[in-house]
C-alpha cells in the first residue's frame, strides 16, 4: 500500500509544471529573480532577487550581465545627507549562512539601454557572477508589482 502511495505521488509530482524561480551555483541558491515592467522608453531599471549562502565562507556578487540591455551595474540605496541616492557598488557581501536580499529600496542590479521593451509576463536572461561560485544564468520575471510573498513560487 505504502509502494502505491509513493509511486502515486512521484508520477502527480512528475506531471505537475515546473516553473523555476530558484537557481543553485556552488553553495548559493538564488530565488525568483523579478524585475517590475517599464514604459517602452525607459532608460533603465532594476532587478531583484534572494542569494542564499548555504556555505561557512563568505562570496561576493561581482557582476552581473545580460543581452537585453547595453549595460548592467551593481546598485544600492545610501543616504548623502538628507537625501537617499541609489549609488553604483563593486560587489556585495554574501556572509557565510545568510540570506541577502535584493529588494527596492536596497541593493539591486541596474540595467541600462535595453534593446527592446520587456511587458509584463515577458522574462529575459541575467548572468551573475560570484567571486567563489562562479556565473549563473537566471531567468528574470518581469512583473507589474514584487512577488506577493519574497521567497515564495509565483506562477
Amino acid at each position: 500500500m505504502f509502494a502505491r502511495i509513493l509511486f502515486s505521488s512521484l508520477l502527480a509530482l512528475s506531471c505537475s509544471p515546473v516553473f523555476a524561480t530558484d537557481y543553485q551555483v556552488g553553495e548559493l541558491q538564488i530565488g525568483t529573480p523579478w524585475s517590475r515592467a517599464l514604459p517602452p522608453n525607459a532608460p533603465a531599471g532594476a532587478v531583484y532577487f534572494n542569494v542564499k549562502n548555504n556555505s561557512r565562507t563568505e562570496d561576493r556578487l561581482i557582476g552581473a550581465a545580460t543581452p537585453s540591455a547595453a549595460k548592467t551595474e551593481l546598485h544600492t540605496h545610501a543616504k548623502v545627507g538628507e537625501v537617499i541616492r541609489m549609488q553604483r557598488i563593486d560587489s556585495l557581501a554574501i556572509p557565510a549562512g545568510t540570506e541577502v536580499k535584493l529588494a527596492p529600496g536596497g541593493h539591486h542590479v541596474m540595467y541600462f539601454g535595453l534593446k527592446s521593451p520587456l511587458p509584463v509576463g515577458s522574462r529575459f536572461p541575467l548572468t551573475l557572477e560570484f567571486e567563489k561560485a562562479g556565473k549563473v544564468e537566471v531567468e528574470v520575471e518581469v512583473r507589474s508589482d514584487a512577488p506577493a510573498s519574497e521567497g515564495q513560487a509565483h506562477h
